[in-house]
């Protein structure tokens, strides 16, 4: 399972709660804002199969009390197989879970009061092993990207929130990177939606692409935009991408060679256009290491990409005028294979998911620097993969 942490600052000291049902132990983040009480919910994903050499259960749910921090379980979903990417509709009502290995897609209602999850079903996907999904900025489709078949999926959002029937299956095309393994066919790893929701970008690891499509919201379709891929380096399988929050900015980290690539990108046509590829590690590490997962500061001023195998948060400072990046921090994850990482809305915290130590360990963002130092409070929790909170 994968857990959230709150938005805010968290009260002082460490807090620590036994949860039932949730094999979790909980330290409590420090310092909220006096007067910000009440809970918010959060939904925890995970890997769950032997295949995965996984430890997780289901999707847990939490109320989590703004004020000290406190996490009390909810509920755990079980008979999910691998819920390990999960995403909120628009609208905060609907939960949707992609399934490692899986075919289909979970929707799932929540209850605004409790929090609570209800199934509202399932709908097929068209291929296999849906790794990241995303909701369009109309809340009419999800977009699906499934990493073993190579095509990305559209599927129809109904006014209860359930999903309907495939629209769209696009199967990416190209010539495959020359990883004799992991670039064997096309690999679509992620699919997030440009900031003004009008583009849906690709990143393929198996082809050394990044695709970028628009969505046809009228009829459900991904039409290639004007500038319909940008080529990665030979080798690099860009894996998942990130955007500024205010500058014509994208970022990718490939997983295979340990980058980060600077997109330049065009709000009108859709074109990336690379300025930078930058190392994830630092020059004494000299062992083995894929990447995983980026985010941009809410800020706009820090990039974070994961390392598994040096296992650390790296940290880089972006430049005011052109965005490209430099390297600020490397800091230890604490834990084995930082799959996902997060940060909370405000940006004073990151929360590193240490997929094979089955933690989650939290760390507080310096504001003026951008480097990480450690909160000591932890969460554990089976094989977390996915942190959603509302």
């Amino acid at each position: 399972m994968a857990g959230t942490i709150g938005r805010r600052d968290f009260v002082g000291g460490v807090v620590s709660a036994i949860v039932a049902g949730g094999c979790t132990t909980l330290s409590a983040p420090s310092a909220a804002p006096k007067g910000e009480g009440g809970a918010m919910f959060v939904y925890v994903g995970c890997y769950t199969t032997k295949q995965r050499n996984a430890r997780g259960e289901g999707i847990n749910v939490y109320s989590m009390d703004r004020t000290s921090g406190i996490w009390t379980h909810v509920q755990l979903v079980k008979d999910l197989v691998n819920p390990s990417w999960l995403a909120l509709d628009q609208q905060q009502r609907v939960l949707y879970s992609a399934h490692g290995d899986g075919e289909v897609v979970t929707a799932l209602s929540i209850d605004r009061s409790t929090g609570r999850l209800k199934m509202l079903g399932q709908q097929a996907t068209g291929g296999k092993n849906g790794v990241r999904i995303a909701v369009d900025s109309t809340n009419k489709f999800l977009v699906c990207a499934n990493y073993s078949s190579g095509t990305v999926a559209v599927l129809p959002i109904a006014p209860d929130g359930s999903l309907g029937p495939l629209t769209d299956l696009v199967s990416l095309t190209g010539t495959p990177g020359p990883h004799r393994t992991e670039q064997s066919s096309p690999h679509p790893h992620d699919v997030p939606f440009d900031r003004s929701g009008r583009f849906v970008v690709v990143p393929d690891k198996g082809l050394d692409k990044v695709f970028v499509f628009k969505l046809d919201t009228t009829r459900g379709k991904l039409v290639p935009s004007d500038a319909p891929f940008a080529t990665s380096r030979p080798g690099a399988g860009p894996r998942h991408v990130d955007f500024h929050p205010s500058k014509p900015n994208a970022y990718a980290i490939n997983e295979l060679d340990s980058t980060i690539t600077t997109y330049r990108f065009d709000g009108a046509s859709g074109e990336l256009k690379a300025l930078q590829v930058i190392t994830t590690l630092p020059p004494s590490f000299t062992g083995n290491n894929t990447t995983s997962e980026i985010a941009v500061a809410p800020s706009g001023r820090f990039v974070y990409g994961s390392n598994r195998g040096h296992d650390s948060i790296a940290v880089f400072a972006v430049d005011a005028g052109t965005g490209v990046l430099t390297p600020v921090d490397w800091e230890p994850t604490q834990g084995k294979t930082p799959r996902f990482f997060t940060l909370d809305p405000s940006g004073r915290y990151l929360y590193a998911a240490n997929q094979d130590s089955d933690t989650i360990v939290c760390f507080r963002v310096d504001p003026g620097s951008g480097k990480l130092s450690s909160t000591g409070n932890v969460v554990k929790t089976g094989s977390p993969s996915s942190i959603v909170f509302v």
